[in-house]
């Protein structure tokens, strides 16, 4: 089986991994900020009491089983002069769901783009630096696809509530617990 990556390549399907408690360690702490030192992964390695070597392992591993897809920084939109969002759906024919998410995702102003169930069955957000660029982007791929604005929900963000993503791995007992030295 063929797996999509977050660059649109197809990768091989790998082989059924299940992570033990030290890779949910692992997990959750790759969630906190990433020490900007000269060994990040040392300090993140003696906080769970393990070694360098064994989470650079673990790690490649998860990356192997495509549990990571990649450590990248979150950025703050806003900061960098972005301060338009809104979020996109478009109804779309079934059969054109593919071709139409590949010319959505080659935006770079495209930060999530998403198939659902759902009558409007492509959903994606665009972040541009204000409302007006925003909408030549939104106009443009419209354009590009064929999709009518009338098959088009354009939902602005107009307050940021919530911006953060980070799953719990672990049960509430176990989330600060040495694991050893592997």
């Amino acid at each position: 089986m063929r797996v999509p990556t977050r660059r649109g390549e197809t990768v091989s399907s790998p082989a059924p991994f299940e992570p033990d408690l030290t890779d949910l360690s692992i997990l959750n702490a790759l969630q906190d900020d990433l020490p900007l030192i000269s060994r990040p992964w040392k300090t993140i390695a003696d906080r769970l009491g393990i070694t360098e070597s064994a989470i650079l392992r673990r790690m490649k591993q998860l990356e192997e089983a495509g549990i990571i897809r990649g450590i990248s920084p979150v950025l703050e939109s806003r900061h960098l002069g972005l301060h338009a969002a809104t979020l996109v759906a478009l109804r779309v024919p079934e059969d054109r769901v593919n071709e139409i998410a590949a010319i959505i995702s080659s935006y770079p102003e495209v930060s999530h783009n998403f198939k659902r169930d759902h009558e409007y069955s492509l959903w994606f957000t665009i972040a541009a630096q204000n409302r007006d660029a925003l909408q030549r982007v939104l106009k443009e791929i419209l354009e590009r696809t064929g999709v009518s604005a009338s098959d088009a929900l354009d939902l602005p963000t107009i307050k940021k509530i919530k911006i953060d993503v980070r799953f719990s791995f672990l049960p509430a007992q176990s989330r600060e617990v040495s694991h050893g030295s592997d």
